[in-house]
């Protein structure tokens, strides 16, 4: 006998996994704040950037 066809959203019984779902890795890390590394690249273009003003004007 066939089994009848499953609404959307419904999963079907499934067979032969015994497996437990693998564990997720937590969000975050180094990237959890991007703000931060886009302030401090930000930091770095601005002090690269007045080097060079300073530079222009001793002269």
């Amino acid at each position: 006998m066939t089994e009848s066809l499953r609404p959307p959203g419904e999963t079907p019984p499934v067979e032969g996994s015994t497996a437990e779902a693998h564990p997720e890795r937590p969000d975050g890390g180094i990237w959890e704040h991007p703000g931060i590394w886009m302030a401090l690249i930000v930091i770095g273009c601005l002090l690269v950037a007045a080097f060079f003003v300073v530079r222009m004007i001793d002269l």
